[in-house]
Order: C-alpha cells, then structure tokens, then sequence
C-alpha cells in the first residue's frame, strides 16, 4: 500500500450533497500554496477549464446574483447581466462576502449561502462529465456533475465567461 491517505475533513457543502443525495469526490489542496484558481487546478491536477470559481455580484436593482466561470477566465459583466435580465452588475466588495453568503474570499461556493440567490453556472460546464469548485472552505473542492448538483442548487447555463 502506499503512504498514509489524507483524512478529508468534511465541510458543510459535503454535507449538504449528502443530504440531497446528490454523488461528489472531495478533493484536499490545502497542503499546497495554491491560491488564485489556475494553480487550485495545477494543485489538483485538473483542467483549468473544469475547475470553476464562484463570484458573487450585485445589480444595479440591488438583487444579488452568484455566477460560476472557469478559474482561467473572467466574468464577462456585459453577458452576465444581460443572462439575470439586469442593465448592469458589478462584483460585490470582498468585505460584505462573508455577511452576504456566509462564505470568505477564496472559499465560496455555490452550495449553502446563508440565503438561496440565483445561480447561473458558464455554458462550457456541460461540456465536462464533471467541474470542481470551492467546497466552502479554502483547501476543499468538490467535483460533482450538472446533474447531481443540481439536487443541491437550482442553477441556469449562460455563456458568462470571457
């Protein structure tokens, strides 16, 4: 056998997937450096166009809305209100993250906000069997498909990455 497996702590967006018997693999990068998205990736030996990061926002009418593009890409502001019906949007400011969603920067996901908000996840995701995002904890992701995700978050595509 090889060498001692690394106990994966479980996070609240593990146990929420658990709840809604919805099928994912958890994945440990925390014993790397690994903090912007690409090197998330490079950590877990993914490809960056599978691995997803999860970006909050707010309308110009005050709603919030969350949105998923690949850690390779950005948001696309323009695609992104146009796909919620909003004349514009902006990211929120890192300080009101963690009152909003309950999560801080670099370990948001789109699972177990502190309230639900409309999520709408790149296109480019339905073309992988499955994407990785955060699992709610810096260090953590999970890797699950469109379909058992979509027992835990009600989600739409658009094509929102540029």
């Amino acid at each position: 056998m090889g060498g001692k497996k690394q106990k994966i702590e479980k996070t609240n967006v593990m146990r929420l997937l658990e709840q809604k018997k919805a099928a994912y693999t958890p994945h440990f990068y925390g014993d790397t450096d690994a903090v912007g998205g690409v090197e998330v990736a490079a950590a877990l030996r993914a490809d960056p166009a599978r691995v997803f990061k999860t970006l909050v926002t707010v309308a110009g009418s005050g709603e919030h809305y969350v949105f998923l593009v690949p850690v390779e890409q950005e948001l696309d502001l323009k695609k992104a209100a146009k796909a919620v019906g909003e004349k514009s949007i902006e990211m929120i400011k890192s300080k009101e993250l963690l009152p909003l969603t309950g999560y801080i920067h670099g370990g948001c996901s789109p699972i177990g906000m502190k309230k639900p908000f409309r999520t709408v996840i790149d296109t480019s995701a339905s073309g992988f069997d499955t994407i990785l995002f955060s699992a709610g904890k810096i260090g953590y992701q999970v890797e699950t498909s469109l379909a058992e995700l979509a027992k835990a978050v009600r989600f739409e595509l658009a094509d929102i990455g540029e």
